[in-house]
């Protein structure tokens, strides 16, 4: 029965296959493709048993994993060219700072406010941690995650902050250490200063430096272009192990927590068109612009993936300054992510509050909670895994138990596709906003 399930599974292969090259449109066949095997996982647990399953699915891994260490390969040459050439382009070093401090600006205060509507959910749907039973799933994800909470749980917030400061940068390349891609971020900056200083003594010199890093940078995102391609294959060979894998009980039960996820994330997206509206900008013209790019983080639940749709939306479609996106999307990527760094830990965080007798709607315990979270944000990109581990890094904060943290694990990848949508999002706005504030005044 494996061999014909991994036919059917070939065939469909095809069809994907059939349908990109037929509509070229990318983001519709990764939403064909997660609906397929969605169906297709949910047939698997079905109609066979658990050994046919696991022997189905180690096959079809080939393609879901092999798509899945593709993206991993990319991440850190994608995140390494795309600040050095940004900066790279810059005229003047003073922009290098403007940019920068208004890009994050805008990045923590949404996700403040992503923390702050995070809570207001859990106290509207009156979420608790207490009560939760660990199943085996729930186990198994504790046990993963004890093993490395001491990447982080031991780091005080200065603490973590000089460690974003790379002590060898190649081995951060290879990420190597917890805060790789920050510490890449950190690195490229400089180097792109140093060219740009270079550039000043030495005109010539600049412009030989400038090309050779506008060359690299077009080669490594015609890499990415490559592995983009082939979302809608590994989307589907993921969306089969979700489907086939997911306790659907279980997804029921925590049927709450689900809603007011994406009640809060639906909110988010909505203060993030009443920023534009502010700064005179027509969110429905945005949102039409930039669908596309978000229906495709939606469905291959990847930032890092989507960063060079997330740019040439920017450039193309949004008409921001090639520097300004470049930076809002890298930088969007690795600090302040509205959902996976704001809305997750901060719910977490109140519904775990009561089982060790703290009031968690107290004005001082919610003000230090916003606090925490969002400072917090500038590291979650580099420690890995998301959102869990940006839970991790806040209850360490607060000093609330970590032991309920792989509870809700069976409904991580269900909420995390909208997360990863509005972390997408977050990025696309502080580019379009600084680009309207910096680019009347400011030379680029």
């Amino acid at each position: 029965m494996s061999i014909l399930n991994l036919i059917i599974f070939a065939a469909l292969l095809f069809v994907l296959f059939s349908i990109y090259n037929k509509t070229q449109k990318l983001g519709i066949t990764v939403f064909i493709a997660l609906l397929l095997g969605l169906a297709g996982g949910a047939l698997l647990q079905i109609f066979y048993e658990k050994s046919i399953i696991d022997t189905t699915l180690d096959w079809i891994n080939l393609v879901g994993g092999g798509y899945v260490r593709l993206l991993q390969m990319i991440v850190m040459p994608l995140v390494f060219i795309s600040i050095l050439s940004a900066i790279t382009r810059l005229n003047q070093v003073q922009s290098l700072g403007k940019i920068s401090f208004s890009v994050l600006a805008i990045l923590l205060v949404t996700t403040a406010i992503a923390a702050a509507i995070g809570i207001a959910l859990v106290y509207l749907f009156d979420l608790s941690a207490e009560g939760l039973v660990a199943g085996e799933r729930e186990l198994a994800a504790q046990a993963r995650v004890d093993g490395r909470v001491g990447q982080v749980s031991n780091l005080s917030v200065p603490a973590m902050l000089v460690s974003f400061i790379p002590r060898n940068p190649f081995a951060e390349l290879t990420g190597a250490n917890p805060t790789s891609i920050i510490s890449t971020v950190i690195f490229s900056a400089f180097l792109g200063i140093a060219a740009l200083s270079l550039g000043k003594e030495d005109k010539s010199l600049g412009e030989r430096i400038a090309q050779g890093v506008e060359t690299l940078n077009k080669l490594v995102m015609r890499l990415v272009r490559f592995v983009i391609r082939l979302t809608p294959y590994g989307v589907f060979a993921l969306m089969i192990k979700m489907g086939a894998t997911s306790q659907w009980a279980d997804i029921v039960k925590l049927g709450n927590f689900i809603v007011a996820s994406y009640i809060a994330i639906i909110l988010m997206f909505l203060v993030h068109g009443i920023l534009l509206f502010v700064v005179k900008i027509n969110p429905i013209d945005y949102y039409k612009k930039v669908m596309p790019t978000l229906s495709f983080a939606f469905s291959s639940r990847s930032s890092a993936a989507t960063l060079p749709l997330n740019i040439e939306t920017q450039t193309n479609k949004l008409n921001n300054n090639s520097t300004i996106a470049n930076f809002s999307a890298t930088l969007g990527a690795t600090i302040g992510q509205n959902g996976c760094a704001g809305i997750y830990p901060a719910m977490l965080a109140v519904m775990v509050a009561p089982t060790v007798g703290i009031d968690p709607f107290s004005f001082q315990y919610i003000l230090t909670l916003i606090l925490v979270v969002t400072i917090s944000s500038f590291g979650i990109a580099g420690v890995g895994g998301g959102a869990t581990f940006a839970a991790i890094v806040v209850l360490s904060s607060l000093d609330l138990p970590l032991a309920l943290v792989g509870l809700l694990i069976s409904v991580e990848p269900l909420i995390d596709m909208g997360r990863t949508a509005l972390n997408v999002n977050g990025s696309m706005i502080a580019g379009t906003i600084s680009n309207k504030l910096l680019t009347k005044n400011t030379s680029i």
